[in-house]
């Protein structure tokens, strides 16, 4: 689980609150996080494989979209494999963390592990927060026909770097002037939560924006290409909201319990004794929203898989490496045949539009499926004669 007083207990003088879930039933605790990333894991990955059935075809390009999902679950997978390598090494060797809480102790190794795994964790899921809300500034650039493949490179620079930065400033901000000397009051600690939520908190609060008025340029480019809004167009963007609400929904699940259970600690944190009977109450909301992270925080991997791409199957091909390796585009002639699982399916929606020649819809078409690449169903084909698929 992604959370920053996996931090705060690195130090050896943490504050109550911390010492209250941190100490709440730790080996159930790891357990549940290391079977919710384990399965999420697993499952993730058979998402991303090519199934047997499916021949991969020569695409083009593949669009700047389609990139930044892959590297949200990238950052998933390695996340979760920081929480099972964490709660492994809880479990396995309690006595090695046992030594964390020792205060001028001689052995570093149990502080040094106990940062660096918390560091790994938080640097990769908050690099996902980063890369979903590039990916919804991407969908509405690309209404906007003002992006495209090239713009991957400042989203790297922007997400990779703002990611570290965060990271690095806000454990350097706990932890000085050091580790032994670290959450002596809330000073040190409220900075370290500041850069830890702030991307978290910037999807939850931005990308819905983003996301509305990106379906609301859809329809005012389905509506500009022929000059009427027919069922298809309105069912396309209806398609296209659902998969942004999808895509919410799963961030919101996965991630509201970290900010109750943050504001819940805090409160704790600000009473003079939070073992008092009238914060029971309380305190059992904390260590049930706890437990709750431990098991939604591994699992948002598997669950963006199923909100980018439906569900794939189970029918996995061994001998995908022995071809040729393409991510889904706009360019297939058959829909259903890529090589890797493509989002949800939206362009059966355009099987009954009208061939357009003029390059205004042209681009049209080509910004509508950058945000609506590929198409489960395999059972209504395009032809390449489509202006969706020329140029692209």
């Amino acid at each position: 689980m992604a959370s920053p007083r996996l931090e705060t207990y690195c130090c050896p003088n943490h504050d109550a609150a911390t010492q209250l879930v941190m100490n709440f039933q730790p080996e159930v605790f790891c357990g549940v996080c290391i079977g919710s990333a384990s399965v999420s894991l697993l499952l993730t990955i058979l998402q991303l494989l090519p199934k047997k059935g499916q021949s991969p075809r020569k695409m083009p390009k593949a669009s700047s979209s389609s990139t930044i999902l892959l590297l949200i679950s990238v950052c998933d997978i390695l996340g979760g494999l920081g929480m099972i390598f964490r709660s492994s090494i809880w479990l396995g060797f309690p006595g090695f963390i046992a030594n964390i809480s020792v205060v001028n102790g001689t052995d570093v190794w149990p502080s040094a592990f106990c940062v660096g795994s918390a560091m790994w964790i938080q640097l990769l899921y908050s690099a996902g927060f980063w890369w979903l809300f590039c990916y919804a500034v991407d969908s509405y650039l690309v209404v906007r026909r003002s992006a495209g493949l090239s713009t991957i490179v400042l989203y790297h620079m922007m997400t990779w770097g703002l990611a570290v930065m965060l990271c690095v400033e806000g454990i350097a901000l706990l932890y000085y002037p050091s580790l032994s000397s670290c959450e002596n009051g809330l000073v040190h600690a409220i900075p370290h939560y500041i850069t830890t939520y702030a991307p978290l908190l910037l999807v939850l609060l931005v990308n819905p924006i983003l996301f509305r008025r990106t379906v609301s340029a859809v329809a005012s480019l389905l509506k500009g290409r022929q000059g009427i809004y027919t069922e298809n167009e309105r069912r396309l963007g209806t398609e296209i909201q659902i998969r942004f609400f999808k895509i919410m929904l799963v961030f919101i699940s996965c991630w509201s319990s970290n900010i109750i259970n943050e504001s819940l600690l805090f409160y704790l944190e600000m009473q003079p004794d939070i073992n008092e009977m009238p914060l029971k109450n309380i305190r059992s909301a904390a260590l049930i929203t706890w437990i709750i992270m431990g098991v939604l925080n591994p699992m948002q991997g598997f669950l963006f898989t199923l909100a980018f791409y439906g569900w794939t199957g189970w029918r996995v091909d061994l001998k995908w490496r022995k071809r040729e390796i393409t991510w889904e585009s706009m360019s297939s002639s058959t829909v259903g045949e890529n090589a890797y699982p493509s989002p949800v399916n939206y362009q059966s929606n355009l099987h009954d539009s009208k061939k357009i020649s003029t390059t205004d819809s042209q681009q049209t078409d080509e910004a509508i499926s950058m945000l609506s690449e590929g198409n489960t169903s395999g059972d209504d084909r395009l032809t390449r004669s489509s202006p969706i698929y020329q140029g692209w």
